[in-house]
Order: C-alpha cells, then structure tokens, then sequence
C-alpha cells in the first residue's frame, strides 16, 4: 500500500483551533466483515486490532471528567468489539447519547442476531453506511450480495422504530462518492435515496449525510496507483470554502484509536499525526484544558472544506 501522509504534509491549510469538546469517536478496532474499496481505515476480516478493557474502562472515566455530550463509535465494524455492549450500556447510563457507525450487513453475522433489539433498548443512534440506493453500485464497491443484505438489515430496525416518525430511534444513512470525486448536493440526493428507497424496500430513514473520500489508506492508495492522486487534490483544493472551517468537526471532537492514543480527527488517527501533532494518551488528557489548542492539519484537511463542507456529520454547508 501506497503511504500517502508524505504527499499531504506540506500545505498551507489555514490553522486551526479547538472549540468545547463535544464529542468523543472511538475507534473500537479495524476488524470488519467488509473489507470496501474507499475505507480510510482500511479495515477488514482479517484484521485483530480491537480495543482492550482497560481502555474502555479509561474511555467511560474520560467521558465523566470532560462532560462529553455524545459517544461516536466507530471500526472497522465496532461490534465486533467483545465489550461494544457493556461501554454502550455504560455510557447511556451516564446520560451519554451514542452514536454507532454501522455498516448494515454485521445485523446478520453470527453472534449478532440480537444486536438491532439492543441498539434499539439503549436508543442508541444509527448512523448506517449505504453508498447507494442502486444496487450494482453497493455491489461493486463493497462486494456481491452487500446491496441486498443492507436492505434487510434497514427493514429490520424499521421494524423496531428507527427512521419512523416519533420513535425517537435515529436511523441516519451515510453516502460517499465511488471515486475520486466530491458528493453531489446532500439535499438534493436525501430526496432521491427516500423515494428510491420507499419505492424499492419500503425503508425509511431520518437523515442523508454525505462524506467526501479521503486520499489516505485504501482509496488514497488507489488515488496513487492510478496515478489520480494529484488531479484528486486539486479538486478538493479548488473547492475550498472558507466559510466551511467554522464547522469542521475536529473543532468540538476527539478521535482515540484502539489502543487509547488521542487525535484531532479519524482522518489524523489513519495518518498517525497525533493530537496538535504530538503522540498523547487518553489518560494524559484527563482533568486537562483542551479548548483553545492547536489542530493538527495537513492537506487532506481540503477534503472537509471542498464544497457544501463535510464530516462525520454529513455537510457542514448544503445548498439550500
């Protein structure tokens, strides 16, 4: 694989600083069922890395020292985690609200038959990744029979209340470009995925975020071997609009990976560029003053700011 981080170091991207931390994403290992072509954690089945005890055991000390509002759990597939279940327990105890990335097709894995019915009892939000409502687009970029199985799986927690009216169960849907190219109009495809959706599965949803592709890990690498790299961050260099920093989330987030080192952002942590550029531990950080420090940035960053902007939160800028 083609490391990318030496091709994004020099840059004149404008410096930026931390707001009140809000959110903290936790990267809870890179073992996954699906291995996709875009990821930038390049996570997979046959990867180990996860999340040890100890350290979600430092992560709930941090949440109740920081007053974080909001718990973003993310992979690889985060419930593979063997204690994915006791830290989201937890953490709603707390008073915490939880965010679970997931990527639909874990709900039929075995052992994971109940994991709807939990998600659904601790009201944890779903943020789940479906790049397309069109078949032979899912299937191409995340392999055959993935379109068909995430369908089943958004049907399933339809029918424990997610994305209905009311239910108060957030089911929001996450859409990235195939390629090296910036998402089309996050309110403008909201409408196309809910209607083509209704017609095709009878799903519904909250929310359509969509997410730029980042040129690091597998799909920066692919950007390299194609030779693409270059043309790529002209694009997003090209779309920068300043208006866009004022959102960007690694001012009120902080991201851990699965050994507890602290980043500015999930895009830093694949790069390895600790938090403000230094290597720090989550236990380093508890009980101290965050808000005001430094960001750690790098070209990439372009890829948050080109456009209508975009985050873990979807758009920071859509068009109207």
């Amino acid at each position: 694989m083609h490391a990318t981080l030496p091709l994004l170091q020099q840059t004149d991207f404008p410096p930026l600083r931390r707001n009140r931390l809000e959110t903290l994403q936790v990267n809870l290992g890179y073992r996954c069922n699906q291995a996709c072509l875009h990821c930038h954690v390049n996570a997979g089945p046959t990867r180990r890395e996860s999340m040890n005890a100890e350290n979600i055991a430092l992560v709930l000390d941090f949440m109740r020292t920081a007053g974080v509002r909001v718990l973003d759990l993310t992979g690889g597939a985060p419930e593979l985690n063997p204690h994915f279940r006791r830290l989201v327990t937890a953490a709603r105890e707390l008073g915490v609200q939880v965010v679970d990335r997931c990527n639909l097709t874990i709900l039929e894995e075995p052992g994971q038959e109940d994991l709807a019915e939990f998600l659904a009892t601790q009201q944890v939000e779903v943020i789940a990744s479906l790049p397309c409502y069109l078949q032979e687009n899912v299937d191409r970029q995340r392999g055959t029979g993935v379109y068909a199985a995430s369908l089943r799986g958004l049907r399933r927690l339809n029918a424990l209340g997610y994305g209905r009216a009311d239910s108060g169960l957030l089911l929001h849907l996450m859409y990235n470009p195939s390629g090296p190219m910036l998402p089309p109009a996050q309110h403008a495809l909201e409408g196309d995925y809910r209607r083509e959706l209704r017609a095709r599965a009878g799903v519904e949803f909250n929310r359509l975020y969509v997410l730029a592709n980042m040129p690091i890990q597998r799909f920066g690498s692919t950007l390299v071997s194609r030779g693409e790299f270059r043309d790529y961050m002209a694009l997003l260099r090209g779309a920068h609009r300043a208006e866009n920093l004022a959102g960007v989330m690694c001012r009120s987030l902080l991201s851990i990976d699965w050994q507890g080192q602290v980043y500015d952002c999930d895009f830093n942590q694949m790069l390895g560029v600790g938090l403000g550029g230094r290597r720090r531990h989550l236990r380093e950080l508890i009980g101290a003053a965050l808000e005001g420090t430094a960001i750690a940035v790098a070209d990439h960053c372009y890829g948050c700011t080109a456009g209508q902007g975009a985050s873990c939160g979807g758009a920071l800028n859509p068009p109207a």
